[in-house]
């Protein structure tokens, strides 16, 4: 394993410890048993390394882009669309430990943002994929022409967002992903099926 795989899992493992906006690179570097010179080698800064992990260290965000890969025309709508939200709600669930201190320091939050706009990254991009999913299903005639595919994966994702923070909040016994994934798909394709 060479030293920006050690990095992104040290990472990984301290940000949703201790939330992206209490945890330093320095902190991360230690955890890595690095310098904070060699994180800086492969990474330019924190957002930067935030980034890094989502991509490629988060099991949500990587069955996400699964999930939309190719799957237009391919299997049931229903199904797509559970694998989908299911992909989405494991990604959101991961990522509230990890994301949510960022939103009580502004200015952790404005680099972030700054970051994520300059790398071409940010969470309307799963928006825009599974509208994309949609629109070329559009096509396909498996969704009715008028459906407004943009707001479906709005509704979609927003459903899913609510869910992963709501199952932070209350008991996990009470949980089950699967099943709330093919609630969401089947509710949403009563308005979108054709």
């Amino acid at each position: 394993m060479g030293a920006r795989d050690v990095i992104l899992d040290a990472a990984a493992t301290v940000m949703a410890e201790r939330g992206l906006a209490n945890v330093t690179t320095r902190q991360i570097a230690q955890a890595a048993g690095f310098t904070e010179a060699a994180l800086y080698k492969h990474f330019a800064n924190k957002a930067d390394l935030l980034v890094a992990v989502m991509r490629e260290r988060s099991p949500g965000f990587s069955q996400l882009a699964r999930a939309l890969d190719g799957r237009a025309g391919t299997g049931t709508l229903v199904d797509n669309l559970t694998a989908v939200a299911r992909a989405a709600i494991a990604f959101y669930g991961e990522g509230f430990p990890m994301l949510a201190s960022m939103f009580a320091d502004p200015a952790t939050l404005a680099a972030h943002k700054e970051e994520l706009r300059q790398q071409g990254a940010g969470p309307h991009k799963a928006n825009e994929a599974v509208a994309a999913y949609l629109r070329a299903e559009q096509e396909l005639g498996r969704l009715r022409a008028e459906a407004d595919v943009r707001a479906a994966a709005g509704l979609l994702l927003g459903a899913c967002f609510q869910y992963a923070f709501l199952s932070h909040m209350s008991p996990s016994g009470d949980r089950d992903d699967g099943e709330a994934a093919a609630s969401f798909a089947r509710t949403l394709l009563q308005e979108l099926a054709s």
